[in-house]
Parts: structure tokens; C-alpha cells; sequence
């Protein structure tokens, strides 16, 4: 990867400011933290939950079983692209992953949330609407003279976190993904995978409790690491947020 962003910071209202700065609206639908896996605490997301940020450590580990993945789906002839209508797209920017995994999520609950016209999102969704993924990607770092950019708001929603970000040279050992509920399937969304993976049926009510054996699997590959976080795009009527 040739351009580099500063990463986002793991926090809901960097991310709501950073959405709202975008085009959505976070009036009903709006980032909180997930704070825990077990029952009692997944009760205390309003739902419905739309969407799921998982931030997890790029270990050793996660990368070989990440490869692993990546070469079982090849030698099967290829991972499906699943509907046509899910919205994804290829991570060709270095430390984009958490704006990648905004735009995964709010791409396929276009129906759900609110974007304001000729806003960025509204701009991006609808000219990249019929680009394939790794275009999509190309289209994010290399906008055309007459589409939306993003780069400001961006710099600008990396410094906002609570903590001070790392140099732009700086290899970050973190990584987000997207987790969504579409045509009753669970879908991964990563940038750096080869396409969507399914993680079995799932649906917007049911969303955030099918993460969990997700994100647990994400926990046995990290090799002893903890550094984990998940953030839902979720009902606004939330004391939490």
C-alpha cells in the first residue's frame, strides 16, 4: 500500500463525529461501546443493532490463520461474492481500516440510516454503486476530479481520539472489521480479504449475538492476545454512548 492514513482511535464518538461530518444522520442510529460478550452486558445494546466494529491485534498468529483462510477459499476455487447487493470493497490505503469498516457498515444499511444528499457518503455509495471492489478501493484513495474525497475529514477524525495518534509511519498492529446481517447470513467484512465470509445465519435482531462465537474465533487466533474491542452501530436510545 502506497498512501497511508492515521488510524482511527476505537471510540464511539470519534466515530459519530466522524459519520455525522460524513453525511449520517445519529439522531436514531448511532456508535456505542459493546462492553463485554456475556449476556447481561450484550442486554445493555438498544437494539436493533445494525452493524458491529470489531478491532482485534494483528499477531503472528491472526496472520497465519488469516492466510490459512485466504488460501483454503483459493484452493476452492475462489470465495463467492456474495448478493450482489452487499456493499464491499478492497482496503488499498494503509491504516484506513477503521474508515473502511464505517463504510462497510453503513453501506448495506442504507435502508436503516439517514444520509444527506450530496453529502459524502451519499456521493461515494452512489458512484461506486455498480465499481467492483478492488475499484471501490482505488476510488476511496484516487477520487475522480468530480467525486467525494475524504482525506480531510479523515486527518481530521484521527486526531480526535483520546489519545495521541501514532506517526504516519508507524506500523499499527490493529485492524478493524465489519459485521453485518444481510439476506439472513452474518457477513465479515474485511478489506484485506479476498472478498465477504459468511458466518452463518443471522439477522438484524439477532445480530449482535451472533458476533459473539465470531469474535470468539478471532480470540483463539490472536495467539494470547487480549487487545480486543467491539463497537455497534445501534439504536440511538443509548445511556452508554
Amino acid at each position: 500500500m502506497g498512501k497511508r492514513w492515521l488510524p482511527l482511535e476505537s471510540n464511539p464518538e470519534v466515530l459519530n463525529d466522524f459519520a455525522a461530518k460524513l453525511g449520517m444522520a445519529v439522531d436514531k442510529f448511532k456508535f456505542c461501546d459493546v462492553f463485554g460478550l456475556d449476556p447481561e452486558l450484550l442486554a445493555m445494546v438498544p437494539q436493533p443493532v445494525l452493524a458491529v466494529l470489531l478491532l482485534f491485534p494483528v499477531t503472528d498468529a491472526a496472520e497465519r490463520a488469516k492466510d490459512e483462510e485466504e488460501a483454503a477459499a483459493s484452493a476452492a476455487g475462489g470465495r463467492p461474492a456474495g448478493p450482489k447487493d452487499l456493499f464491499f470493497m478492497k482496503q488499498t490505503i494503509g491504516n484506513a481500516c477503521g474508515t473502511i469498516g464505517l463504510l462497510h457498515a453503513v453501506g448495506n444499511v442504507q435502508d436503516a440510516v439517514s444520509l444527506a444528499e450530496g453529502s459524502f457518503l451519499e456521493d461515494f455509495y452512489r458512484q461506486t454503486a455498480a465499481l467492483n471492489p478492488t475499484e471501490r478501493g482505488k476510488f476511496l484513495e484516487d477520487p475522480p476530479s468530480d467525486g467525494p474525497d475524504i482525506d480531510a475529514a479523515h486527518e481530521a477524525a484521527a486526531n480526535e481520539g483520546a489519545t495521541k495518534p501514532p506517526r504516519l509511519d508507524e506500523v499499527v498492529q490493529l485492524h478493524f472489521v465489519a459485521l453485518v446481517a444481510a439476506h439472513e447470513q452474518l457477513w465479515e467484512l474485511d478489506g484485506r480479504k479476498s472478498g465477504p465470509v459468511s458466518h452463518g445465519p443471522s439477522s438484524r435482531h439477532t445480530l449482535l449475538q451472533d458476533c459473539v462465537p465470531v469474535v470468539h474465533k478471532f480470540m483463539a487466533n490472536a495467539g494470547g492476545d487480549i487487545n480486543f474491542n467491539l463497537i455497534a452501530l445501534a439504536n440511538a436510545d443509548n445511556p452508554f454512548a
